[in-house]
């Protein structure tokens, strides 16, 4: 095992998946069913925390660090393949003993719990997906032959004097200067590390703990799995949201995601973009109750009508 923080992560339980991964899994709380959220690329779970306490009075939000992120391991071989973003769930759920519970997915976090429905059919009672990265084959193409993303990724600043001048930085631009003030804190608190002094750390240095490389070849690996050509074996009820203001996956995308499945249907949330559940976390959250209520699963342990 090749840790990425090394031992139980802070407030979480580590799982571990069956190649020997340790994933870091987090309870956030709440009241009613279990809900699982799980974040997107180059995030963690701990910046969910708002959203998590908005819909904590109707559901028992979990999270996860996915595999390259947060104090969860590396794959040694640096093979990102977004299955195995599928089996970091599986693992959650399993070794979390979650009986089918809600699912909720933001940009990657949302193709995985559709890779892992897929995987394992009726693992979920519902999903809602904000943006997720689930794209036909024209949309896949382009990705593999052009990713500004990965690009972006490799350019990222690694290392800050420390972790308040990292959190001065991100807040003074976009997208990162536009999340909850909140999730943005939580986001620096866990999304990076104290550099060791043998690394000539001065105990105050920080290093982002999603590497650089590793946020690259997530994005890359994006293009490559088939998530949109097994979407009509989805048969949970899907919500797939996105945000009016997005640069991302807009209504036309989610409109073609939701046709091939039995149980789908499109939500457009004004006043925010590809970001909006760590920017809006409120807003989405109310969104999340209305989906799961409209599906027939309300969230309170009711029979649904």
């Amino acid at each position: 095992m090749t840790a990425s923080a090394g031992g139980e992560p802070p407030g979480g339980r580590q799982c571990t998946t069956p190649e020997g991964l340790g994933i870091a899994a987090y309870d956030f709380g709440g009241r009613g069913p279990d809900l699982l959220l799980v974040h997107a690329t180059g995030f963690c779970a701990a910046p969910f925390a708002p959203l998590a306490r908005a819909l904590g009075a109707s559901y028992h939000c979990w999270g996860l660090d996915l595999r390259g992120h947060g104090h969860s391991d590396r794959p040694p071989d640096g093979d990102f393949a977004w299955s195995g973003f599928a089996t970091d769930v599986l693992t959650v759920i399993d070794q979390l003993d979650l009986d089918r519970p809600f699912g909720f997915g933001h940009s990657c976090g949302g193709a995985s719990v559709l890779l892992a429905e897929q995987a394992r059919p009726g693992v979920f009672r519902s999903l809602y997906c904000f943006e997720p990265v689930v794209m036909p084959d024209a949309a896949r193409a382009f990705i593999a032959e052009k990713n500004p993303l990965a690009d972006g990724a490799r350019r990222r600043r690694a290392t800050f004097p420390s972790s308040e001048e990292a959190l001065t930085n991100y807040a003074s631009k976009p997208p990162y200067g536009e999340l909850d003030p909140e999730a943005l804190r939580l986001y620096v608190e866990a999304g990076f590390a104290l550099v060791p002094d043998e690394e000539g750390g001065d105990g105050r240095t920080v290093r982002l703990r999603c590497r650089r490389e590793d946020e690259a070849a997530t994005f890359t690996a994006a293009g490559e799995h088939d998530a949109f050509a097994h979407l009509a074996t989805v048969g949970c009820p899907v919500t797939l949201c996105c945000g009016a203001l997005t640069d991302a996956f807009g209504p036309r995308l989610m409109r073609a995601d939701a046709e091939p499945m039995a149980r789908a249907r499109v939500e457009v949330l004004p006043d925010m973009g590809h970001f909006g559940p760590l920017q809006h976390p409120a807003t989405v959250a109310r969104s999340v109750i209305r989906a799961f209520e409209a599906a027939g699963e309300p969230g309170d342990g009711t029979p649904a009508s």
